[in-house]
């Protein structure tokens, strides 16, 4: 094996929340598990955090790395972004300061290593991250948590395995798309009783705290169809 293969995940209960990350770190016939806990975080923070952890470990194996990853913040910042809020003397394109700097200052000078991002949605069955999932969500939850870091032929998940379900990456990428799409309408159903709303903020007030169903509409022919399910 020529090569370094990295997963890593983050999270946090609440948003900010106690957090945590993880990572998975396969190098040939060895595997180190990377993670901890954090106060008062974010995701965002928790996915970075991940990612600058992990290669800080690697960073003196001269070897290409392979991260997989979920976050579209990490992947994006650290191919693109973050060149810009370097020239812009770290801040965003609308002015403002830009968030946890801090590991972004970290993780510039990383980014000098052999990287290739492969940028995944979450939960498809790839068994790397799934692993580097439960780490993560163990910590946030301020559980104790046993890194494992031995032979690869004692680690117990099949991370040597790349697959991934395609089938729910692409149900994830069309749900991430239809949420950047202008809503026609929003639909609810409250004990029954089905109503059109043409703001996400007058849907929201109504099933808020309530037992509801609700799906954005986006012409007119799908909230026909949603009207039509939920009336059944």
């Amino acid at each position: 094996m020529n090569e370094i293969v990295i997963f890593t995940d983050g999270a946090s209960k609440g948003n900010p929340g106690s957090g945590g990350y993880g990572a998975v770190i396969w190098m040939g016939d060895r595997v180190v598990e990377r993670g901890g806990y954090k106060k008062g975080t974010t995701n965002n923070e928790m996915e970075l955090k991940a990612v600058v952890d992990a290669l800080t470990y690697v960073q003196d194996k001269k070897m290409p790395v392979t991260i997989y990853t979920d976050s579209k913040y990490v992947e994006q910042g650290a191919t693109g972004w973050i060149w810009n809020w370097v020239k812009n003397g770290w801040q965003t394109k609308g002015k403002t300061d830009v968030l946890n700097r801090e590991l972004w200052e970290a993780l510039l000078p990383l980014l000098s290593l052999d990287i290739t991002w492969e940028k995944i949605s979450g939960h498809v069955n790839l068994n790397g991250n799934e692993e580097a999932d439960r780490i993560a969500s163990s910590f946030a939850a301020g559980q104790k948590v046993e890194l494992y870091d031995g032979p690869k032929a004692g680690y117990e998940p099949k991370i040597e395995d790349l697959e991934y379900d395609k089938e729910a990456e692409a149900k994830r990428r069309e749900a991430r798309k239809r949420q950047g799409q202008k809503a026609y309408s929003y639909v609810s159903e409250v004990d029954g009783v089905v109503e059109v709303h043409t703001t996400w903020a007058e849907c929201e007030a109504r099933i808020k705290g309530k037992k509801a169903r609700f799906k954005k509409a986006l012409d007119a022919d799908e909230e026909q169809a949603i009207l039509k399910a939920f009336s059944k």
